[in-house]
Order: C-alpha cells, then sequence, then structure tokens
C-alpha cells in the first residue's frame, strides 16, 4: 500500500482504516472478527488507524488489537501501526473548558489505546461563538511539549480558525476535511492554506458512505429510514450537491471510467481525491476486509486529464455544497448538524 512522508520521522498508509463505523450506529459488531479485520488491514499495509476519544469503545478496540498482537509487532511479523485519534470536547463544555479537564480526557486516550504518547490527536471544536477553541489549542501543544502528543491535527475547522492558532504558535500537522466528487469546499477555501503551510489532508466522505459505490447505481432514490448513520449523513450531501438524478449520471461516469481500470466505482472516487493537491490520505470506514482487496488496487492505476476531466464537468454541474468548510455542519438547527451528537465525553 502506498505510503505517505508526513513529518521527517512520521510516514502513514495513504488509506486509512476509518473507525466510526465501529462506534455504534452501524450495525452489530463482533469484537474478535473487529480485531481479526485490523490484522488483515495491517498485513496488507493498511497500518494507519483514524478513531476518537466519542468514537465509543473504538480507542479501547484499538488498544486490545495492540496488546493481542504485541509480541507480533515488537518481532517485526507485523508493520509498526499509526493511530489518529481526535479531541472532541462536548459542546456543554466549550465555554467553560479547562487545561485539566483537556489533559484528562488526553491521558484517558492514552490508558485506552495503552500507548504512552498518542500519534497524532485531531482537534475539532462545535462553535465558534465559544472562543476558548484557540486556548485549547495551545493547551495541546503545551501537551505535546510534554510528550504526551506526538503530532496535533485538526478536523473540521474552516481556514480563518486554523490561521489563528498557527499564529498563536500551534504547529499544526495535518488536517482532517470531508473532500469526495460531491462536496469540494476544501478545495474552494483551504487548499492555498494547507499549500502555503504544509498541512496535508486527511480525507474522509470519499465515498460518502457507500453511496458512490456500484450498490447504487441505476438505482431509485432510498428513503429514509437509512441502515446507518452515514447513509443519513451523506444523503444530505447530494442534496447539497443537486439531485439523485444529477448523482446517477456521476456514478455513470465513475463507472465508465471504471471499467477502462476493471475496478469499482469506489475505487475510482477514491483515487480522484488522492490525486487531488495537499491530500495526504483518504479515511475508509469499511466495515470488514471484504473491501480490502478493491482498496489494494488503488494503487495498480492512475486516472489521466481525459478521465479527470470527465468527472470535473459533472462536478461543475453541481450547485453545492458551498461556502467554508463545515459551516453547514456547524449549524446545530440545520439539517445537517441536528443529525449530530454533541455531548460523548459525558461521563
Amino acid at each position: 500500500m502506498e505510503r505517505i512522508q508526513i513529518n521527517s520521522d512520521y510516514s502513514i498508509s495513504r488509506v486509512i482504516k476509518g473507525g466510526w463505523h465501529l462506534a455504534g450506529g452501524h450495525g452489530q459488531i463482533s469484537e474478535i472478527q473487529a480485531l481479526e479485520d485490523m490484522r488483515a488491514f495491517v498485513e496488507a499495509g493498511i497500518t494507519t488507524f483514524d478513531c476518537a476519544d466519542i468514537y465509543t469503545g473504538v480507542e479501547e478496540l484499538i488498544g486490545k488489537f495492540r496488546r493481542k498482537y504485541h509480541n507480533e509487532f515488537r518481532e517485526g511479523a507485523l508493520p509498526e501501526i499509526q493511530i489518529h485519534t481526535k479531541y472532541v470536547p462536548d459542546y456543554n463544555a466549550l465555554a467553560t473548558l479547562t487545561k485539566e479537564q483537556t489533559t484528562a480526557i488526553i491521558d484517558r486516550s492514552l490508558k485506552r489505546l495503552g500507548v504512552e504518547q498518542l500519534d497524532l490527536v485531531q482537534f475539532a471544536w462545535w462553535d465558534y461563538q465559544f472562543p476558548k477553541y484557540l486556548e485549547t489549542a495551545v493547551h495541546l501543544s503545551e501537551l505535546q511539549k510534554n510528550g504526551k502528543i506526538k503530532y496535533i491535527g485538526v478536523t473540521n475547522f474552516d481556514s480563518i480558525r486554523i490561521q489563528k492558532m498557527l499564529d498563536a504558535g500551534v504547529k499544526i500537522t495535518t488536517n482532517q476535511v470531508q473532500y469526495s466528487v460531491l462536496d469540494q469546499r476544501v478545495q474552494q477555501n483551504m487548499t492555498t492554506l494547507a499549500e502555503e503551510n504544509n498541512i496535508p489532508y486527511l480525507c474522509y466522505g470519499t465515498v460518502a458512505g457507500g453511496f458512490l459505490s456500484d450498490r447504487y447505481l441505476n438505482t431509485q432514490d432510498p428513503l429514509p429510514p437509512f441502515e446507518n448513520r452515514s447513509l443519513t449523513k451523506y444523503r444530505l450531501i447530494i442534496d447539497e450537491f443537486g439531485s439523485y438524478k444529477l448523482f446517477q449520471k456521476i456514478l455513470q461516469v465513475l463507472r465508465e471510467i471504471a471499467n477502462k481500470y476493471k475496478v469499482g466505482i469506489a475505487e475510482i472516487a477514491c483515487k480522484y481525491i488522492l490525486q487531488k493537491p495537499m491530500v495526504g490520505g483518504i479515511i475508509v470506514g469499511a466495515r470488514n476486509r471484504n473491501h480490502l482487496q478493491s482498496l489494494q488496487k488503488l494503487n495498480g492505476f492512475t486516472l489521466n486529464d481525459n478521465d479527470l476531466n470527465k468527472i470535473e464537468t459533472l462536478v461543475a454541474q453541481g450547485k453545492g455544497p458551498n461556502g467554508p468548510f463545515y459551516e453547514l455542519e456547524r449549524d446545530k438547527t440545520g439539517k445537517h448538524g441536528s443529525i449530530m451528537k454533541y455531548n460523548l465525553n459525558e461521563d
């Protein structure tokens, strides 16, 4: 699996195994199967994991994986893994958040994962009306200097606030963003900042929760309730993009390109984003190893200018989503924000 050097002493697999689907709301999870699947991904070269303090049980599960195969990691039978977690303070805590509270959550992540230092902590903040995000970012930077955190990233911040954190002396290594054929907000208003400060994107939503796949080609618009939270979220993005009819046109073009490379629609959607400027990796929430063989095919082809032009022609017909990145989702009363869970760190 292709890798990228994020820093002089830190590289990741460009395909990152997502963890949100293991946190509930995506169907029943077998712990034994999940641990075996993790091993299969690592053996295939997908050594980087994405999780979060608010993904119920996922940090603990990855910690169990590390312990179960400790000897094989130590002896080199399995390659070293990289674990990217998040720090997502509860909405109810934003107005009064202290360094002690932040430290407690970071310490909890260290304990859950069974590590002495967190590889990457991706910082998120629900609402800018509470200005403590800047102070909290500085607190994370202090924890980094104390050795508890190796690298600090951000997720779901806009360019203005990222620049403020940089100006405050916080070294931001990565930026986790939603980026797909259907959602190119970061391209419109964030990539210049990323290039100027060498902050690569780690992208989620690249296959829109599974919508950008052969499963939905030539299908009727599915009606809610959807089978999991990802589909609920990304069906809203299809609406922002334009319509289900236009979405089907996108799938048809992706399928036409996929035929040429003998891969699936999802692989074309992934490769399209992997070839974008400043993209370090994509986070794929594969529920099990069934998708592993398809993901490994991403190394075997490159989209040419003709392929990219066909996709861009249809992308240009989309009406959105527009505005600063994550602005739509930040509105708690809107259709995007109202599906979020805001206080998952509460005891």
